[in-house]
């Protein structure tokens, strides 16, 4: 659970420091997550190219890196961006997407996990995946709870020092000890292309603007499930569940419901 006034905080921060958060993440959700990061105060960056990337690094407040949109030659960026956040010491979330499944995706993860993020935001197939066991994954879906990949997530945070979440229909939180949980969203969430990528994208924010990072993780996926549920109880469909969304995040953290 996450007080109103730790929320707007943490809100707050982000619309005054308004961290520049650096996104090699999936063309699908390339926009959704620019959009979202505008909403909540944040200064969204998309660069990929390969004389650009390691510079860029060192500009921006935190880097999100997503598997999404995964090629060889993306791979190569994603891994250059990767060494200058360990070199610069720089706060980095690597977005696991769809590993488990495939090999090639499955081996980058690893050298990702090799290189220091600073945390790392998947669902159960991913993370148990990202451990070596089977996640029973397909592409980026998953047939497990949340709750099936604690045991995974505690292993994977005291093997890279990364904070782990692994989210579904309750977020679990760890930093290989302590567990948080946040029961927030809504499952139409799951209908909308990038909201995973988006929440990752929210993670890095939040871990920009609050030095504690295992409760910046569990802020960030509560902002992101209470907008969702603001945004469904507002929605007709998924179509206008996204457009509610972005104004949920832009809205003031204080009328959020605490539970």
């Amino acid at each position: 659970m996450m007080s109103p006034s730790a929320l707007a905080a943490t809100r707050l921060a982000l619309r005054t420091r308004a961290p520049l958060i650096h996104n090699i993440t999936s063309a699908v959700a390339a926009n959704f997550t620019a959009n979202v990061l505008l909403a909540l105060g944040a200064s969204p960056a998309m660069v990929e190219s390969d004389d650009e990337v390691e510079e860029f690094v060192a500009l921006s407040d935190a880097l999100v890196i997503n598997l999404g949109s995964r090629t060889v030659q993306r791979s190569a960026i994603m891994l250059k961006a990767a060494e200058a956040a360990k070199r610069t010491v720089s706060l980095w979330v690597l977005d696991p997407v769809g590993v488990g499944a495939i090999e090639p995706r499955n081996a980058l993860a690893r050298v990702l996990c090799e290189l220091g993020p600073t945390a790392i935001r998947g669902n159960a197939s991913e993370i148990l995946g990202l451990v070596g066991e089977d996640g029973q994954g397909r592409g980026v879906d998953t047939g497990l709870g949340s709750d099936q990949a604690i045991g995974a997530a505690r292993r994977l945070a005291r093997s890279t020092g990364a904070i782990v979440a692994v989210t579904g229909a309750v977020d679990y939180v760890t930093d290989g000890n302590e567990v948080l949980s946040v029961a927030h969203g809504h499952p139409m969430m799951t209908r909308v292309t990038g909201m995973g990528c988006a929440a990752t994208a929210i993670v890095a924010a939040c871990l920009a603007v609050q030095p504690d990072r295992l409760r910046a993780v569990a802020q960030a996926l509560t902002i992101t499930g209470i907008a969702g549920e603001i945004a469904a109880s507002r929605a007709a469909g998924p179509g206008s569940l996204a457009m509610h969304y972005l104004d949920a995040l832009a809205g003031d953290i204080q009328a959020l419901p605490d539970r």
